[in-house]
């Protein structure tokens, strides 16, 4: 009796539905979901308190039945009972808090509909008053419908509602006289969509987009019901592409206002946005205002899952070419416009499969050579921004392993390692930080920083402090050395004693740690060097990180490693190690020491 209840259910027959659920539970008085079932036809027949009464039946049988919660709470809404309706989602909380996002919805479509109500209990009362506002906005929507009358005579219409409809209760008046439906008039809609529009349908078309701005400041149900107009969000991308500047910076403005809080980026990610990257990004060649706010719509979009995953289906096809070009011509386009968008790619680089897409791609990686090839000390302020936004999204990239990466591994490591001689010392530590990156993908890259003098610049940076940065250099010592013995000379050569490596060992960043104990590890292989530490600390040092708790376990590892080496290579730091109780852990290191 369930499933055919439910066959019901699906086909529409509601009432079938109940009757099947109801002779189930003529059969199993305590099966909850049979309550529940109905509850949902109840409330597809708009019988809310009998929907109200089987979930309050459903939840003697479970307390604790999180769907019984959920539709009681969508019954009491609907019969405007928003305290009662906030209580249920409100315990669906308390049961289970993994469905956090799912009540955040709930008891914000309870407060958005609770406003609508009080917005239009306000309204109500100020025309039963005689406010003149009210009935101006009356006139001037029938006007407005009134079919046959000139384009001129509905855009001065149009200007004027609009600045009738400048509070609350103007925007709740312009919602209540069915405002939306201007759009049925023929000529308005048809200067509103054409694709080809005159200088009187350009007008037309900007009076409408300056009224539907005032229309849904800070009016979430008037955002909500513009874009359930038909073809609302299509139209929005067109008009994104219009020829005409102004058209364009009030559609902009428009969204906007969706894009700038979380309720209105909700309502833009049920529209299909596929197409919006592609538009977005390509205001970078606009030199005005419309550039920065594109990419501010961007910014705001990205986080949004929906979003990312909509993103992904144009990603290659025409985001990518798009941007590459753009890079292309960095000197050309708005350079800040241009850093934003690189970094709102950065940004999406947070979906794994869109960054797989773009780690992939060797246009992405030329482009992003190119514009690194532009840069100097001289370049512009704004150029230096595409630099630094450009490294950052290499970075992100960088997260992913691939041949593509593997080809470009030298000419990248070659371009950054030319930018840590930079004066912009955000730019000098983000080549680095990719450098840290790019070099496990290539012995042949290793191989030309290290000619290039990596290892002395990466001490430089170590000594100079600065915690991000020295990460990066003590990652990119510890990448070098395992591979190159000439980097392990220079090491040597270049840190005196390893007193750079050893005050690393005391710092309090296990990776940092880790990665300096491999390095000494490395060294400690060359002639001469174990020796070089004699009358160091270096033997207490190895001890406690080798026998400690830390919680990377390649700190101990690692440090095991150095300490068995060092004393195969030299072994006068055997009585300290004695003298310090320290030959069981040497002992147990010697496993790491035979297998590395």
């Amino acid at each position: 009796l369930k499933e055919q209840g439910n066959e019901a259910f699906r086909a529409g027959d509601f009432a079938l539905a109940i009757q099947r659920y109801s002779e189930g539970l003529n059969k199993l008085r305590d099966k909850q979901e049979l309550y529940t079932n109905r509850a949902q036809a109840y409330l597809k027949l708009q019988e809310y308190e009998k929907a109200i009464s089987d979930c309050e039946w459903a939840l003697k049988c479970n307390k604790n039945y999180l769907k019984a919660y959920f539709l009681m709470g969508k019954a009491h809404l609907a019969l405007q009972h928003f305290t009662e309706a906030r209580q249920c989602y409100e315990k669906m909380l308390q049961i289970d808090p993994q469905k956090e996002n799912l009540v955040k919805d709930c008891v914000s479509q309870a407060r958005l509909e609770e406003k609508r109500v009080r917005d239009e209990e306000r309204a109500e009362r100020e025309v039963q008053a005689g406010n003149v506002a009210a009935l101006s906005i009356q006139e001037l929507l029938q006007t407005i419908s009134s079919p046959g009358q000139d384009i001129l005579y509905y855009t001065g219409a149009i200007r004027i509602l609009a600045e009738l409809v400048n509070d609350c209760t103007g925007q709740t008046f312009f919602r209540t006289n069915n405002g939306f439906s201007i759009l049925r008039n023929e000529a308005v809609r048809g200067a509103f969509c054409a694709e080809s529009k005159s200088p009187a349908e350009v007008e037309l078309c900007v009076s409408l987009l300056l009224l539907w701005r005032a229309v849904c400041a800070g009016n979430e149900e008037n955002q909500r019901l513009l874009l359930a107009q038909p073809d609302m969000g299509a139209q929005l991308a067109e008009l994104l592409c219009s020829d005409n500047s102004q058209v364009q910076r009030e559609t902009l403005a428009l969204i906007s206002l969706y894009s700038e809080n979380e309720s209105g980026r909700r309502l833009l990610l049920r529209q299909d946005l596929s197409r919006w990257l592609q538009l977005l990004m390509a205001f970078v060649k606009n030199t005005d205002a419309r550039a920065d706010g594109a990419m501010n719509i961007l910014s705001d979009l990205t986080g949004e899952k929906r979003f990312q995953a909509q993103c992904g289906a144009m990603l290659s096809t025409s985001v990518l070419p798009l941007f590459t070009q753009l890079l292309a011509c960095a000197r050309q386009v708005n350079q800040a416009a241009l850093a934003r968008a690189v970094a709102v790619l950065g940004s999406l680089c947070a979906d794994v499969g869109l960054r797989a897409q773009l780690a992939q791609s060797r246009e992405c990686w030329q482009a992003c050579l190119q514009l690194l090839d532009g840069s100097s000390d001289g370049s512009s302020p704004g150029y230096q921004q595409c630099v630094f936004a450009v490294l950052g999204l290499m970075m992100n990239m960088l997260l992913e392993s691939n041949s593509t990466i593997q080809d470009f591994a030298v000419p990248i490591s070659g371009r950054c390692l030319a930018l840590l001689s930079h004066q912009d010392g955000r730019i000098v530590t983000r080549a680095t930080g990719v450098l840290s990156r790019v070099l496990t993908a290539s012995p042949s890259a290793v191989e030309e920083v290290v000619k290039g003098g990596v290892v002395k610049k990466m001490l430089r940076f170590l000594k100079a402090g600065g915690h991000l940065t020295s990460s990066y250099a003590i990652k990119i010592l510890s990448i070098c050395t395992k591979s190159s013995r000439r980097a392990q000379e220079e090491v040597l050569r270049w840190d005196k004693r390893f007193q750079v490596l050893l005050k690393l060992l005391e710092s309090g960043d296990e990776l940092t740690v880790g990665n300096a104990a491999f390095c000494l590890s490395q060294c400690l292989q060359l002639p001469g060097a174990a020796s070089s530490l004699l009358g160091s600390s270096v033997v207490l040092l190895l001890l406690r990180l080798a026998g400690g708790d830390a919680r990377r376990t390649s700190v101990q590892q690692n440090s095991a490693v150095a300490l068995g080496r060092l004393c195969m290579a030299e072994p006068r730091h055997i009585p300290q190690l004695r003298k310090l109780n320290g030959l069981a852990i040497l002992n147990s290191s010697m496993k790491y020491v035979h297998s590395s």
